[in-house]
């Protein structure tokens, strides 16, 4: 990480036995420390509703950091002097009275950060309860986590609440995707690089493809995602941020505002889709029982808990279009689920081919160039290039291979920092370039709650599809239509 400047934060972490700060968080933390990034005299407060002692949970903190962390990087003294750093409180969230314990243990000469990793709903009584209790400034910083309500109304009383206590400026939105190495590349790379930026157009482009998959099923959290779904997880946070990076007009600088401001452009130029396009433009698929790793799985409705008539999709591709200048006729194909051959998140750029083509006619096909941005799991970038094909009785004929840029081979670093890491770093610095404003949030669910009032009044179930494959088959046909594929078969 390059600037090496360390912040003295005191960190409230609400939420602390939870499966993210203890997946997650700590680890982040622990490797902040690690990498000198952790100031000697930062401290957290974890917060917690588990009946335990201070010691006790220490020693839960530790071993889940020995479980979660490589076995090169983990060291037991640094692990043990991290921990110490850590003190508990089991405190009742809606204990109004409890809050004054906070109190006693803040330190005056640190930036106070509060971390609220519980369930949306309990982002307005925390703060109310630290404003009654005098826990904050108007310096306090205060990081929360998605899904920020389940609709545009849902999110606009959470946001509210928010807003009764803190101003915009102190408020941390996160989403993981924003903190990935080759996400933060994507500005680099469309405006560092006039290569790019001067091809970054209608004239230029062709199509987009944004494919986030995942091979696990529900894996136990069946409660939470048969309430969201696939479009509400992921499509309206993640992969509408993903678009609006790859589609956005160049800032007029790094602030934040100046991104975010161009990112609410893109959110405003989206095409709606009405009942009429539903059709042509929005595939949604629901995994039936098939095979993961070569061994066979339940389908959706047939895990632990399941509700048996769940229509909840777990599977939605999209066209989407963006009216405005710089996109009008380029859709971006948008594509996501669960259970699916491979774990694997990227985004491909495909390039026009030359106005005039003078090679072999059979081998036109091959004439697109590509930009593959590869998020995970090896994070990196290739360019798909057309050169002669080696040898004398080749000829002229041509052959496709890559320019390629895989971060952990060719930058001097001995890891790729996690997602956490930086926008707990960010946090610390007060940096929101990487984290999302209100406007984006509304403006993410005012499109995507269009498409599902249209599911619902349409009345039609999800598309089966079997586990281990790329999705039901009309999300082949979409955008065959077009006369294109998805990148893996083409």
């Amino acid at each position: 990480m390059a600037d090496n400047v360390q912040a003295s934060c005191d960190l409230m972490m609400f939420g602390a036995s939870g499966d993210l700060a203890q997946r997650k968080l700590f680890p982040a933390l622990y490797q902040l420390a690690r990498a000198g990034l952790l100031a000697q005299d930062s401290r957290v407060l974890a917060i917690a509703r588990t009946d335990a002692s201070e010691q006790e949970m220490r020693d839960r903190f530790k071993a889940r950091l020995k479980a979660q962390i490589k076995p090169d990087e983990f060291d037991d003294a640094l692990a043990e002097r991290f921990v110490e750093r850590v003190n508990y409180l089991c405190l009742d969230f809606n204990n109004t009275e409890g809050y004054e314990a906070l109190n006693e243990w803040r330190s005056s000469n640190n930036q106070l950060i509060v971390y609220m990793a519980t369930p949306p709903a309990m982002y307005g009584v925390i703060a109310r309860n630290l404003r009654a209790q005098s826990c904050c400034t108007e310096r306090t910083r205060v990081v929360v986590e998605k899904p920020i309500g389940h609709d545009l109304d849902s999110s606009k009383v959470i946001n509210d609440e928010l807003a009764e206590v803190y101003h915009e400026s102190q408020l941390f939105r996160i989403d993981h995707y924003l903190g990935k190495e080759t996400v933060q590349n994507l500005i680099a790379l469309r405006f560092a690089n006039n290569l790019f930026a001067s091809q970054w157009d209608q004239n230029h482009i062709s199509h987009v493809e944004i494919t986030v998959a995942e091979s696990m099923g529900i894996e136990g959290r069946w409660g939470y995602f048969d309430k969201a779904g696939q479009i509400r997880d992921m499509i309206q946070n993640h992969l509408l941020q993903l678009l609006c990076l790859i589609a956005m007009d160049p800032p007029s600088d790094l602030s934040a505002d100046s991104i975010r401001d161009e990112k609410v452009k893109v959110l405003k130029a989206l095409k709606r889709v009405t009942p009429d396009t539903m059709e042509q433009t929005v595939v949604r698929g629901q995994y039936t029982a098939g095979t993961s790793d070569g061994k066979p799985v339940p389908g959706y409705l047939q895990e632990d808990g399941a509700n048996k008539g769940s229509e909840t999709e777990t599977f939605v591709a999209l066209k989407v279009e963006i009216d405005n200048w710089r996109w009008s006729g380029v859709p971006f194909y948008v594509r996501t689920g669960k259970r699916m051959p491979e774990k694997m998140s990227q985004i491909i750029i495909h390039f026009k081919p030359a106005p005039h083509y003078i090679f072999d006619p059979d081998q036109k096909h091959l004439a697109n160039n590509k930009l593959i941005i590869r998020l995970q799991p090896d994070e990196g970038m290739a360019l798909k290039i057309l050169t002669k094909d080696q040898g004398l009785d080749k000829g002229m004929r041509l052959r496709q291979g890559p320019l390629e840029l895989t971060f952990s081979e060719t930058f001097d670093t001995e890891r790729i920092p996690d997602a956490y890491e930086r926008l707990l770093w960010e946090v610390m610095r007060g940096n929101q370039y990487l984290f999302v404003r209100r406007d984006e949030v509304e403006h993410a669910w005012r499109w995507v709650d269009q498409i599902i009032r249209n599911w619902h009044d349409s009345g039609e179930p999800p598309k089966r599809y079997a586990a281990g494959t790329w999705g039901p088959v009309a999300s082949i046909a979409m955008i065959t239509r077009d006369g294109r594929s998805w990148y893996e078969d083409a």
